[in-house]
């Protein structure tokens, strides 16, 4: 069963990195009528804090589908970004599926009301017109400040009008322009404790002429030989740079890595393989 009330992400954080994960909520995505922009920039907001995404998934426009994602997503316990569908159109069901999940009625939040008022007051002054909060389009654009009873709003620089956040789930415009600069500042904060920008190393170099079946054996035993290492494998057949290949490295904290790397180089010799170039992400 979901929890009956959000955790408000400003709760003490646990010691340990958290997982991050995304949904991204769309028909539009799926039909391809718009290609997703959020995966890799999400992927770069967390790398540049020292921080990595745990998985990423897909929804269109489908209440019980997205219901069930962000079910599993309170469940998780883990720090999840949801794009998309806050909005107050007939298609946008994020939020009525965020308070179904929860198990929370939705209400107008006073905040996002203040800021969504001001936000059309403004908007009114910039074309000469005069504010009438009384107005049925007004009062139709505040449904975009009902949230989950006990959200917590994410500001929105770029027109005022918030998201929200649930526990360690946040809910933010599918809109990049809005989205990004959001997430950057959620990440900001509530996660600052957990950023470790110089945590995090990749080494890798290029091997020619092997097959991953080959290289599995020692790809385990460097795993088993050091604690918290991760070995990789990325082979490719049609590089434009280094044709068919296999990019094997080592990633983890920088420290292990020196040595893991060094093993590997040294497991691959009886291979007799041909060497390609080093390469070295943080």
């Amino acid at each position: 069963m979901p929890p009956t009330s959000p955790i408000l992400p400003n709760q003490p954080a646990n010691s340990a990195t958290p997982n991050f994960g995304l949904i991204i909520i769309g028909d539009e995505i799926l039909s391809g009528k718009r290609a997703d922009k959020h995966l890799p920039k999400v992927i770069e907001l967390l790398k540049t804090r020292g921080l990595s995404l745990a998985y990423a998934e897909y929804v269109g426009d489908d209440p019980g589908r997205i219901t069930a994602a962000l079910q599993r997503a309170f469940a998780s316990g883990e720090v999840v970004f949801s794009t998309g569908g806050i909005g107050a159109t007939p298609d946008d069901h994020t939020r009525q599926c965020a308070a179904r999940a929860l198990g929370v009625e939705l209400a107008l939040h006073p905040q996002a009301k203040a800021l969504i008022e001001q936000r059309m007051q403004n908007v009114a002054l910039e074309q000469g017109k005069t504010y009438d909060p009384s107005q049925a389009d007004n009062l139709h654009r505040l449904n975009m400040g009902v949230f989950p009873q006990g959200a917590q709003i994410i500001p929105n620089p770029y027109n005022q009008i918030p998201g929200f956040s649930c526990g360690q789930v946040h809910f933010v415009p599918g809109f990049p322009v809005m989205a990004w600069p959001m997430i950057e500042w959620v990440l900001d904060s509530h996660y600052r404790a957990c950023f470790a920008k110089d945590a995090w190393l990749e080494r890798s170099v290029i091997v020619f002429g092997a097959m991953e079946a080959t290289l599995t054996p020692l790809m385990e035993t460097i795993e088993h030989d050091f604690a918290g290492i991760k070995v990789f494998s990325l082979p490719s057949v049609d590089h434009p740079q280094y044709g068919r290949h296999i990019e094997l490295g080592v990633k983890g904290e920088p420290q292990a890595v020196a040595g893991a790397f060094a093993a590997l180089l040294e497991g691959l010799g009886p291979f007799h393989l041909k060497l390609g170039p080093e390469l070295v992400r943080s």
